[in-house]
């Protein structure tokens, strides 16, 4: 019978450690590639209330970006690729961190106690399932599809995403479906903003908690409130075509 040594168990563990530290950091740093793409997003759709001309005329600036050292949505195309380099990267480190977690709790708990943990930490895994499936379809709505939804065409107003955008949020579903998605972003920026404070050591001190907390709380209620003016707007009339 094969016996493990301590020695073996100690190197193996701190290989796993590293690991598993090394997969916290590479989530960090694709979730602020996230965060600084959805600031710069957030500042676009605002844009609408600007009205049409001005909607259309910075979705159209945003293709020209880079020319002549890029051809015509070279910019676009180059950003297109490293989010979704990120979205791989953040999805793989999440399961493996998920799988490992489990793994460790060999035994469950014989009740449930939720007392230390936040309602952001414990929607986490669905919280980032339900932005994955809002993500596929925001692109078929608005990016690679262009279908309205009020008249089923696709590749609707291709050079006129304003009348898109006030057509899918002129129906009323469509906005729910939006702002919900926005609450899953919320808890998702809060609880991720914790989490990679903490990897990077910054959570050590009762006060440094509460500004790592603070910070969550106030990215969250920016980037979900910004996202949300737009299709609330439409829906009551203050947007409109």
């Amino acid at each position: 019978m094969a016996v493990t040594t301590p020695s073996k168990s100690l190197a193996k563990g701190s290989r796993s450690t590293r690991s598993t530290i090394a997969l916290k950091l590479l989530m960090a740093a694709s979730g602020a590639a996230f965060i600084g793409f959805v600031l710069g997003h957030m500042y676009g759709n605002l844009k609408a209330f600007g009205g049409q001309e001005k909607f259309n005329e910075y979705a159209h600036h945003l293709r020209e970006l880079g020319e002549p050292l890029l051809p015509y949505e070279g910019f676009i195309w180059i950003m297109r690729v490293g989010l979704l380099a990120a979205l791989i990267v953040h999805v793989v480190c999440a399961v493996v961190l998920a799988r490992r977690a489990g793994q460790a709790r060999t035994v469950k708990y014989a009740v449930k106690k939720n007392k230390g943990s936040s309602l952001s930490s414990r929607t986490m895994r669905w919280g980032g399932a339900t932005l994955l499936l809002f993500i596929i379809w925001h692109l078929v709505n608005f990016t690679f599809g262009k279908v309205n939804v009020q008249t089923g065409e696709t590749g609707a107003a291709a050079g006129d995403p304003y009348s898109l955008l006030v057509d899918t949020f002129d129906v009323w579903w469509m906005t729910i479906i939006y702002l919900v998605a926005m609450v899953a972003l919320a808890f998702h920026l809060h609880h991720g903003t914790w989490s990679a404070l903490q990897t990077l050591g910054l959570t050590n001190t009762a006060s440094s908690r509460q500004r790592a907390k603070t910070a969550g709380w106030v990215l969250a209620v920016v980037v979900a409130g910004g996202f949300s003016a737009v299709p609330l707007s439409v829906l009551l009339g203050i947007i409109e075509k």
